[in-house]
């Protein structure tokens, strides 16, 4: 079951991508020179971690070639995060007084002398301009210039097995261009294999799940198989579908209606027009409207076979069906990007901000935060900043890996979702009952055992740890104001005595045990595409239904944008009625599902494997009483969108 996310974003430490901590630009820094040179201002962070003197393998050739982007701060880059702020606090005096698109640029955006100096100056040292945007210049060129423009040397480095280009000190800019230079990325060379005629690849192969299902939870008991915690257990979930979750958080009578929702991932699934119409129909949802759907899409592809393109179709596939699932009315924008670095998605999220495309963006991907490198933490919070200004907010799964210790061997969060300019989604696992009615939710964790040979127990109950809701204490982000008196001290403090970020801020279904149905073209065995439905998961599923019940939500407001919602949401917290408070023993005791698989994943010729999956169990991270990193403030509950009524 591919429970996680299909693909995560490339490695925020590899060239062109861009990395991320809230509000950590170091600029105006000024670096070590000598009398007789020109003064220079560092960009931090432009030096990878993996670039040290032990590694080097001596200069690079002046000759090689080079691709990099130097982002612009902006004339007011210190207004704008104010403005942001202001404009999406319920207790200011600016809330909701968002600005235009054009309005934004004109305000915060780089000026026109700004970027014919950063242009005159990219020049004269012998760079070609390849592009240039309201975010960045692009530009190419060989060694000897890069090293002229950035004040820098370029040395090999061995990285691993691999040797990669890179900084041997941190790249700087002329003192003269103070405050108009944000960072530069694409010196360092680790992966780097651009291309620009990549097509992308068929459908992955088919992925089914095997039966006996529950139709709703505890519809179908698994009488035959040993007990669990005391008692006998339901079957999975066959996959929730939109009327179950509409009515799990309270959507009542809305639909989404004149609400712009937008989904950001990699790639573009060829058939999602016919997958999405085919869902709707055979699951219940109202069909699709004629122009309901759009989608913006790059002219190129890259790096297909490194990001494994063709995984991240059913991830796109997730979202939209979910979205609509939930606000059938909204109307969805799928905004693909030409790959999975960083360079590529900022430049999808940047395209909604600049069109203003949406005021709701659900982004289902990210990566560990350990990745994340701070020059271009600031290049993702000022898209994200601009966004806010707009009455924009984007929402970000928070992760499928718990803790991230039994994948990477260290406890930390997930990126971009430890910004403190976006909206976190946490995960639950969720029982809906007969009629639709809500039962309860965990927090989503899973330990995972299989049947014994003899057919009479667990082996080594209650198993192993596989995936969870991703959450936790941020290692570089400061905490925001909106979580002060909500997020316990304990929590905020775990990393920092000063307190930093903690993620989620709000969770929904992630589960893929009480996952949600997808409908999909997929490669079956014999070479054909069909069309085929199976049950998934991961906050990949969390955030989507998320951003569709912040479409009822604002529909309720009379179609005023929420935008960034997290002051919101945490100024609701603690309001009778609003959310569902989570934790991971919601009936007094342990649960669990029983899960039987095909083993090859398709069919039953390679036998099948039957497991008990317990719930609630996230690696080192516990749904309790109150705000938690798992769920934070909760899951939306009944009162939630009606929350957003204006009286």
């Amino acid at each position: 079951m591919r429970s996680n996310r299909a693909t995560v974003r490339a490695g925020v430490s590899m060239a062109a991508a861009l990395p991320m901590i809230a509000g950590a630009l170091a600029l105006g820094i000024p670096a070590a020179h000598a009398a007789d040179t020109p003064a220079r201002d560092a960009l931090a962070g432009t030096k990878p971690a993996w670039a040290t003197a032990k590694a080097d393998k001596g200069a690079t050739a002046d000759s090689a070639r080079v691709n990099a982007r130097v982002y612009l701060a902006g004339r007011d880059r210190a207004g704008l995060a104010a403005y942001a702020k202001a404009v999406s606090d319920p207790s200011s005096p600016l809330y909701g007084k968002y600005l235009s698109a054009k309005k934004a640029q004109a305000r915060f955006g780089a000026t026109k002398a700004q970027v014919s100096a950063v242009k005159s100056w990219l020049k004269s040292a012998g760079l070609q301009i390849t592009g240039v945007t309201s975010h960045y210049v692009a530009v190419s060129g060989d060694v000897a210039a890069v090293e002229k423009a950035f004040g820098t040397q370029m040395h090999n480095f061995a990285k691993g097995s691999k040797t990669y280009r890179a900084p041997a000190k941190t790249a700087s800019a002329p003192a003269g261009l103070r405050g108009a230079v944000l960072t530069v990325t694409g010196l360092d060379s680790a992966p780097h294999k651009s291309t620009h005629d990549d097509q992308l690849p068929p459908p992955d192969a088919v992925f089914k799940n095997s039966g006996p299902f529950s139709s709703y939870f505890g519809s179908n008991i698994a009488s035959t198989l040993p007990d669990a915690y005391g008692q006998k257990i339901p079957y999975a979930i066959k996959g929730y579908t939109g009327k179950q979750l509409r009515a799990a958080y309270g959507a009542g009578t809305y639909t989404g209606k004149h609400v712009r929702v937008a989904i950001t991932d990699a790639y573009a699934s060829p058939t999602i027009a016919f997958d999405a119409g085919k869902y709707a129909v055979k699951n219940g949802d109202a069909a699709w409207n004629t122009g309901q759907l759009h989608q913006v899409l790059p002219k190129n592809y890259t790096k297909t076979k490194e990001c494994g393109a063709a995984g991240w179709y059913g991830e796109e596939t997730l979202d939209v069906e979910a979205v609509h699932a939930v606000a059938p009315n909204a109307d969805v924008t799928y905004v693909g990007a030409a790959s999975c670095y960083d360079d590529d998605l900022l430049d999808s999220l940047s395209k909604i901000v600049d069109k203003h495309l949406a005021d709701i963006v659900s982004n289902s991907w990210g990566d560990i935060e350990a990745n994340q490198t701070p020059d271009l933490a600031a290049a993702y919070d000022q898209v994200f900043q601009l966004g806010a200004v707009q009455g924009i907010g984007f929402y970000f799964s928070s992760g499928d890996n718990g803790d991230e210790v039994a994948n990477t061997g260290t406890k930390q969060v997930d990126t971009p979702a430890n910004s403190a300019w976006v909206t976190a989604v946490g995960g639950t696992s969720l029982a809906v009952g007969k009629g639709d009615t809500y039962q309860w939710e965990t927090g989503w964790g899973t330990e995972k055992a299989t049947l014994s040979a003899d057919g009479k127990s667990w082996t080594n109950f209650p198993g192993a740890y596989t995936s969870g809701a991703g959450g936790g204490t941020s290692k570089t982000v400061p905490q925001p104001y909106y979580q002060k008196n909500v997020v316990p001290k304990a929590l905020a403090t775990a990393n920092n005595a000063a307190g930093n970020r903690v993620v989620p801020d709000i969770a929904a279904i992630a589960d893929p045990n009480t996952g949600f149905l997808v409908g999909q073209t997929q490669t079956f065995p014999d070479g054909t595409e069909q069309y085929s439905e199976y049950r998934i998961g991961g906050t990949s599923l969390a955030a989507p239904v998320i951003a569709a019940v912040q479409a009822l939500a604002q529909e309720a407001g009379g179609g005023k944008a929420i935008g960034f919602a997290n002051p919101s949401i945490y100024a609701k917290y603690g309001k009778s009625g609003v959310f569902h408070d989570v934790t991971d023993q919601p009936t007094g005791t342990d649960l669990a599902v029983a899960r039987i698989d095909f083993v090859n994943g398709f069919d039953a010729a390679d036998g099948l494997a039957t497991s008990v999956r317990s719930l609630g169990k996230d690696s080192s991270l516990s749904a309790v009483k109150g705000y938690d990193d798992v769920t934070g403030v909760g899951s939306p509950a009944n009162g939630y969108v009606q929350s957003y009524r204006r009286h």
